[in-house]
C-alpha cells in the first residue's frame, strides 16, 4: 500500500491544501492528512476546530484519514508506515524551504517526499492570508472548503 502523509497545521485548511489533497489520491491509495501540534505557535483555530474542518471537507473519501501528531515528521511517518511525505509548492520560496526539509528527512530515514504544484488558481492562497482575512472580516469564501465557512 502506498501511504503519505501530507503534515501540516491546516489554521485553517485552504482550497491550496484541498488541491493537493485531492491530486494526492490519485496517487496513494491512503493520505493521511496529520495536524502537527506545536505548543509554542499561537493558533486561531483549536485542534479540535482543525480536524473538524479536515474531516468535514473529506467525509465521502475513504482514502483520507485525519490524524494528529507532536514531534518530528518523519517518525510519525514511521509510526503509520507511510513511505511518502506529500508536500505543496506554490512558489520558487516555498520551493527552497521545503527542498531542505526533504533533503533533512531523506537522510533520516528512507521516507521519500512528493511535491506538488498548486494549482495556478489557487497557488496565492496561504492559511496566514486566509487568517488576516477572517481578522479583518473579509470574505474567505473562495480561499477555504466550505466547511471552514461554518465558523
Amino acid at each position: 500500500m502506498r501511504r503519505a502523509v501530507f503534515p501540516g497545521s491546516f489554521d485553517p485548511i485552504t482550497l491550496g491544501h484541498y488541491d493537493i489533497i485531492e491530486r494526492g489520491l490519485t496517487l496513494f491509495d491512503e493520505v493521511i492528512i496529520a495536524i502537527g501540534i506545536n505548543a509554542d505557535k499561537k493558533y486561531m483555530f483549536s485542534l479540535e476546530e482543525r480536524k473538524q474542518f479536515i474531516k468535514e471537507s473529506f467525509k465521502n473519501e475513504s482514502k483520507i484519514k485525519v490524524m494528529t501528531y507532536k514531534g518530528l515528521t518523519v517518525e510519525f511517518c514511521k509510526q503509520q508506515n507511510a513511505q511518502f511525505i506529500l508536500r505543496g509548492l506554490r512558489n520558487p520560496a516555498d520551493f527552497e524551504f521545503e527542498k531542505a526539509i526533504a533533503h533533512t528527512n531523506r537522510k533520516m530515514s528512507e521516507i521519500e517526499t512528493v511535491f506538488l504544484l498548486t494549482s495556478s488558481g489557487k497557488s496565492y492562497i496561504s492559511s496566514s492570508i486566509v487568517r488576516d482575512v477572517i481578522r479583518n472580516g473579509g470574505d474567505v469564501s473562495g480561499l477555504v472548503p466550505d466547511t471552514v465557512l461554518v465558523k
